[in-house]
């Protein structure tokens, strides 16, 4: 199957090619979920119940169905090896997965087709499917932001995707010092949760330089929550403490 595919990476001015590299390298771990990605499976059930219960809140949806998402369009940037967009999918929506690292396209793809799901992965990058003109009801950010060459150009490309009335999610580290405690020192060299030099601390984007970028493309914040580990429910929950994990929700006015 991979020969079929061209096996080069993809490219655009908000990639960073030392990012791609890296996580291209850790393809075959993504669906292990005690392996280096166990902390990206812990941190999912939160996620997802985010996204279903907010999407439905906005859209009229029932969070209670089976395909909650039923009838909409979403793009998963950053999809990785698929943790986000099966579980998406599976909830009765169109998902288009992209990511610029060729190893983690075709990851994603065969164990989609292992799943018996249907998605529409690509090697591309947000320039990529901007260029093309696609738009989605919903567009997914989640955990990429901290890993791109430039922010604002990122965001700018991503948001006009965005169809009126369309949502867009953005999960990401702020730069506190407390993240740069918890976040780097913690979470990679002491508890090992995560491999080193997974993050960068001048990568890390505050709240507000996030609301401000959307608010510039015309995506109004509708929810801002911080996202927190809890050590006795050996789970991730969501908080009002946005000093290292948060999300924030942004609607199209």
């Amino acid at each position: 199957m991979t020969a079929a595919h061209d096996t080069t990476d993809a490219t655009g001015q908000t990639l960073d090619a030392a990012e791609v590299e890296r996580f291209s390298a850790l393809a075959a771990e993504w669906w292990n979920p005690t392996g280096k990605f166990a902390t990206l499976h812990k941190f999912n059930p939160v996620r997802l119940k985010f996204i279903r219960d907010e999407t439905c809140l906005h859209f009229g949806g029932d969070a209670r169905s089976t395909t909650p998402l039923d009838g909409l369009r979403v793009l998963d940037i950053g999809c990785g090896g698929g943790l986000l967009s099966e579980p998406i999918a599976r909830m009765g929506a169109d998902v288009v997965g992209v990511d610029p690292a060729r190893k983690n396209v075709e990851t994603a793809r065969i164990h989609a087709e292992q799943s018996g799901i249907a998605i529409d992965y690509r090697c591309a990058s947000a320039e990529d499917i901007a260029a093309a003109s696609e738009t989605f009801d919903i567009v997914l950010n989640m955990e990429v932001v901290e890993h791109v060459a430039d922010v604002d150009l990122f965001l700018d490309t991503c948001a006009g995707m965005v169809r009126p009335n369309g949502l867009m999610f953005v999960a990401t580290i702020n730069r506190t010092a407390k993240a740069y405690a918890l976040a780097i020192v913690g979470a990679e060299y002491v508890l090992g949760w995560l491999p080193r030099g997974t993050h960068t601390y001048d990568k890390f984007v505050r709240p507000e330089e996030i609301e401000a970028a959307l608010d510039r493309n015309g995506l109004r914040t509708l929810v801002k929550s911080g996202v927190v580990y809890s050590i006795l429910g050996d789970r991730w929950e969501l908080s009002r403490d946005m000093d290292v994990n948060y999300m924030v929700l942004a609607g199209r006015r």
